[in-house]
């Protein structure tokens, strides 16, 4: 578990964060979302305990990252695009991780090969591309078998096959009981991925929600011959209604609904269209 409660960091006299609080949940991927300079890249850094927040608190398990017995055992971190010498191997690279975190080297191999670095182990991570950089970042990550994995921006250069296997990636360790904490500013990919979300703009949190509670509702564009008469059906049969003053925008009922209380009326639909709210919907009406 992933607990950040009431957490402020204040620099010279501003507030980066101010009394964010959320959970992220074993056996769940939750998405950290906010435009540049919202705080997102703060709380993170509390979290893994690279910055002290002025009050507050980033636990996991309980415990402040700097508490933790094995940290690198405990959590897999993904921060600024995974740092590695340009001069070292990927291989080599995950060796030197290895010995540090007192994983087997062992793991390294399979790694590579999971992460699909394995045709390029030997090649100087300088001369990774972006896309490669991220996937030895992940690799690195996953050294000593985390519960927990925190993950800013890892999509950064993937290609679709690259995010098709970060997916599946996140949500097969989500599935084993781990806990994913993701940010991303892709958020038709990100939609794919998380259960929950969390907003943060201006330092503060403006969402905490499961996704499915918030993405996914349909609202109905609806324009036919007699508005005022469709509208006081369509708010007896419960439905909220709303106008930009051209179509009926109606959520609460189905296309199928909408179209028998039509019939039933006599009254001609010429448009009928189901738009269904996406993550970026509500991001952009969370952040404006």
């Amino acid at each position: 578990m992933i607990d950040i409660r009431e957490l402020t960091k204040t620099y010279g006299g501003e507030d980066a964060v101010r009394d964010v609080t959320f959970t992220a949940a074993p056996g769940r991927v939750t998405g950290l979302l906010g435009l540049n300079g919202s705080g997102k890249s703060t709380t993170l850094r509390i979290l893994l305990g690279l910055c002290r927040p002025t009050r507050g608190a980033a636990l996991i398990d309980g415990q402040r990252y700097r508490d933790l017995k094995r940290p690198l055992r405990e959590v897999g971190a993904v921060l600024e695009q995974g740092l590695s010498h340009p001069g070292q191997t990927g291989r080599a690279h995950l060796v030197s991780q290895a010995l540090l975190s007192g994983t087997s080297r062992a793991r390294v191999d399979d790694l590579l090969e999971y992460v699909g670095l394995a045709a390029d182990a030997h090649k100087r991570t300088g001369e990774y591309s972006l896309g490669m950089r991220q996937r030895l970042a992940v690799a690195t990550a996953l050294l000593g078998e985390p519960p927990v994995l925190v993950l800013d921006e890892p999509a950064n250069g993937l290609d679709p096959s690259g995010m098709a296997w970060l997916r599946a990636l996140l949500r097969d360790h989500a599935a084993t009981g781990g806990t994913v904490l993701i940010s991303s500013h892709l958020l038709s990919e990100l939609e794919l991925m998380v259960d929950d979300v969390v907003i943060i703009g201006d330092g503060r949190i403006r969402v905490a929600a499961p996704l499915a509670s918030l993405a996914g509702m349909t609202t109905l564009r609806v324009r036919g011959g007699d508005q005022q008469a469709l509208a006081e059906a369509f708010l007896a049969r419960g439905a909220s209604v709303d106008t930009d003053g051209r179509v009926l925008l109606v959520a609460g009922l189905t296309p199928e609904q909408a179209g028998d209380i039509a019939l039933r009326l006599q009254v001609p639909i010429y448009e009928l269209v189901a738009e269904r709210q996406h993550l970026e919907d509500v991001f952009l009406e969370a952040t404006s």
